[in-house]
């Protein structure tokens, strides 16, 4: 039997989920994503989330036109890599200019050398600094009859990392959307000591009703730490994709602390430590594993991109 492991959140944070209605315009969403974070920021927030593709409209036909070129870790210092990208200029001096950590939901990258294209969520610092890069791990092909076909592997290629992000407050793994049905990416970064799963996502009007706060909940309580799903904001006057919306914050012992309806909003939650300690003293699954029944999958690299 293991040592009980230390608590995962060293201190209080405030998450704030912006859930945001996204149209063609780049710019324009961007300015909208600007506006909700600086009243999350003023409103006391440490960590803000914005939702998957919140640049652009989410669909394979759109990612090649909106995708930008993104600076990797190792370049993120440059000003010339920075320069090259409007939303990553513009993202990083959100961050900046409001003291906080952002997740930025996602957008289409372009990677030049290659000309392959991600769904890419970048992660800034309060200094403005880039912390992380996540590239969406699992493709969202799907076929269900008479509701949905969707192929994103025709347009674009998987990443083939994990991410777990230090910040203050302790660390925080980061998915997009699909990855969420993957149980073993939030139970690798629970065992490596994050205390919450953030997934920018958008699930749609099927998939939406069907597993979004089931998934969600599951993720939760398999892993006792907080999981934060944040989607567009459903849009019913347009023909293409339609986000599910109702954004939430679960807590580690699966219960839903707060949810968006379905349109523009911002979910605001804290997150204290005591509440964790509780959950895991009340049914404490981490000193209960049996590593020799089946495997430790704790120990998988990252890779930086």
């Amino acid at each position: 039997m293991s040592t009980a492991p230390p608590n995962p959140l060293l201190k209080p944070v405030k998450l704030a989920l912006i859930q945001l209605k996204t149209g063609s315009d780049k710019t324009a969403n961007l300015t909208r994503a600007s506006e909700k974070v600086a009243q999350a920021a003023k409103a006391g927030a440490n960590i803000v989330v914005l939702p998957e593709c919140f640049n652009s409209p989410y669909g394979c036909e759109h990612f090649p036109k909106y995708a930008e070129a993104l600076p990797s870790l190792e370049t993120a210092a440059s000003a010339s890599a920075r320069s090259e990208s409007q939303s990553y200029n513009h993202l990083s001096a959100l961050s900046k200019e409001h003291s906080i950590h952002l997740i930025a939901g996602s957008i289409p990258e372009l990677e030049p050398a290659t000309e392959k294209l991600y769904n890419t969520s970048l992660i800034f610092s309060p200094t403005g600094a880039l912390l992380a890069k996540h590239r969406k791990v699992h493709l969202f092909d799907i076929d269900i009859p008479g509701k949905i076909t969707f192929r994103e592997s025709e347009v674009l290629t998987a990443g083939d990392a994990l991410t777990l992000v230090e910040t203050p407050y302790g660390k925080v793994g980061v998915g997009i959307c699909y990855d969420v049905r993957f149980p073993e990416m939030a139970m690798i970064a629970a065992r490596r000591g994050a205390f919450a799963m953030v997934y920018p996502g958008a699930f749609n009007m099927t998939t939406g009703p069907l597993h979004w706060e089931l998934l969600a909940r599951a993720r939760a309580v398999d892993n006792q730490v907080w999981v934060a799903m944040c989607s567009p904001a459903r849009e019913l006057e347009g023909t293409g994709y339609v986000a599910w919306g109702e954004s939430m914050v679960v807590d580690p012992n699966g219960l839903v602390m707060e949810k968006a309806g379905p349109g523009e909003e911002t979910v605001m939650v804290e997150l204290m430590p005591e509440r964790i300690a509780e959950v895991r003293s009340g049914i404490p699954v981490g000193t209960q594993r049996r590593f020799d029944v089946y495997t430790d999958v704790s120990g998988m690299a990252n890779k930086a991109v």
